[in-house]
């Protein structure tokens, strides 16, 4: 992805939280030279990738198959004591996100608001494939049993808890907006517990065709 592009998705992203009132915290609007003078302090943010993260997923159309996150706070495991996670994130309308599930990771996903979030999902089975089989899941605490391949809309306010092992893909629907979605998580560590069910690219590599208005979580081992 070219960082102009990023850039652009950055500040999109910014005016959505903003008419939202999705208030991020002060070191999200960090500049590089903001970063330099912080680095010390803000040492639990830079190891545990907290902050801003956008991904095409390797497709080169980010706003067919690609994700925009920010990491609010994270754990990392056999480190630090926070055995927990936040995240927000913002769906497009018919834009995916590949079919996956978590080996360690259990997590809400909640749309927080605008439009309706579409999950597709789908039980593992033994060789981590996309089981035939019936399972059940809870929506708001509330259980509901599923066939393979059974989408669930989450509306405004509506959240689903997605255990190990459940793979999902999601999207927004189409005439309904993008939707602010939210996660907790137990710790999440996306560089090895993510498991896709095709061959796909996590992080993006960035051609650097102008300078970041602010840094991906990603790009703290380049600039600092």
């Amino acid at each position: 992805m070219k960082r102009s592009e990023i850039n652009k998705i950055l500040l999109d992203a910014k005016s959505f939280m903003a008419q939202k009132q999705f208030i991020l915290p002060p070191w999200a609007y960090w500049s590089v030279e903001d970063w330099k003078e912080n680095k010390e302090s803000a040492h639990e943010v830079i190891e545990n990738m907290l902050g801003w993260d956008i991904t095409d997923f390797g497709s080169g159309d980010f706003y067919k198959r690609g994700l925009f996150l920010f990491t609010i706070r994270n754990g990392k495991l056999h480190v630090d004591k926070k055995p927990y996670a936040e995240k927000i994130m913002i769906v497009e309308e018919n834009q995916e996100t590949p079919m996956h599930f978590h080996w360690s990771k259990m997590e809400d996903i909640i749309n927080r608001g605008g439009g309706n979030l579409v999950i597709d999902l789908y039980k593992s089975d033994k060789e981590e494939d996309l089981s035939d089989l019936p399972f059940s899941i809870k929506t708001d605490g509330i259980v509901r049993n599923l066939q393979p391949g059974d989408s669930i809309v989450l509306t405004p306010g509506e959240s689903i808890c997605l255990e190990q092992g459940i793979y999902h893909r999601f999207y927004g629907e189409p005439g309904k907006g993008k939707v602010l979605v939210g996660e907790v998580s137990c710790v999440n560590d996306d560089s090895a517990d993510n498991r896709f069910h095709e061959t796909i690219g996590r992080f993006p590599v960035i051609e650097e065709d102008e300078l970041p208005i602010h840094l991906m979580a990603s790009d703290y081992k380049t600039f600092l």
